[in-house]
């Protein structure tokens, strides 16, 4: 996929549409249900590549948010493969799963609670094995997923009472589905203009990426950290009065406005940013025309 997944890996997820108004009675499982389940996401992956069969399957016994997924470096299947590496003996075409014990998963697999409850729940799965098997599933997995990935309906039904949860579709997709699908979500939710920052964070860390277009908060990607210019009142003005002056017919009062309104942008860009694991550092400027110096 890029140069931050583990080698021959194939990185995706069993996504569960809930019902609306509802949520899961269970994040984890215990290990014989988590197992239980993998055995049904093995068999539905082969179903849409049969050599999928000759490959390792890793995933765990809890749901997850899109955010936990999508984060710099895949810190979630990573953990996944890591743990996976260390049971001995032959992986081809083995099945592991990681489940609860005294309701506590191992290593960093435990959700996120303040990320709990949306109406999107992901297991995530690693496949690995032979380099060419492994391209050649991952092909098939990019290609079509998206369009025919549909779970099998006992896999859904297993994870919709194992989970305690009312699932209205499950579906199967890779991360550069889930990033095309978030990336869209937040074209929606206004968010397009921070998306580009988190694509280089996610696709290609130790790149560069500026935003410091139009009304938005300036916000520069790079060493692996997003660095977000804090202005003063009067730097903002001098860079944002001219779009702010269409705002109110009382300039004292719609300035005011609109510098709340940025800081509130502001912080939601960060809110987001953090979301998805990406450090944040917010650079005092005291100038205008220093935000590009001090954030460089």
């Amino acid at each position: 996929m890029n140069d931050t997944t583990p080698d021959l890996q194939l990185l995706g997820a069993l996504a569960l549409e809930l019902a609306p108004g509802t949520h899961a009675e269970r994040e984890a499982l215990p290990q014989a249900d988590a197992g239980a389940l993998a055995q049904r996401m093995a068999q539905d992956l082969a179903g849409f590549a049969s050599e999928a069969d000759a490959l390792q399957l890793v995933t765990v016994g809890a749901h997850y948010d899109v955010v936990e997924l999508l984060r710099p470096g895949w810190s979630l299947h990573r953990e996944l493969d890591q743990l996976a590496a260390r049971a001995p003996g032959d992986a081809s075409g083995r099945v592991i799963a990681f489940g609860a014990h005294d309701d506590k998963l191992p290593g960093a697999l435990t959700p996120q609670p303040e990320h709990a409850g949306g109406p999107l729940r992901l297991v995530p799965f690693v496949l690995g094995g032979d380099g060419a098997i492994a391209a050649r599933v991952g092909d098939v997995f990019e290609r079509d997923l998206m369009e025919r990935g549909m779970a099998g309906a006992a896999t859904a039904l297993l994870a919709q009472d194992a989970f305690g949860m009312r699932v209205e579709h499950a579906r199967y997709l890779t991360l550069h589905d889930l990033a095309a699908m978030m990336a869209l979500q937040y074209e929606h939710a206004g968010l397009a203009p921070l998306w580009p920052v988190v694509e280089a964070a996610l696709l290609e860390p130790d790149a560069e990426e500026w935003l410091e277009s139009g009304p938005e908060p300036v916000v520069h990607y790079a060493d692996r950290e997003a660095r977000i210019a804090l202005f003063t009142p009067q730097a903002w003005r001098e860079r944002y009065a001219a779009q702010a002056a269409h705002e109110t017919t009382s300039e004292c009062d719609k300035l005011e406005r609109a510098f709340e309104h940025f800081q509130a942008r502001q912080r939601q860009f960060a809110a987001v940013l953090e979301a998805h694991g990406i450090p944040v550092t917010f650079v005092h400027c005291d100038k205008d025309n220093d935000a590009h110096a001090e954030l460089a």
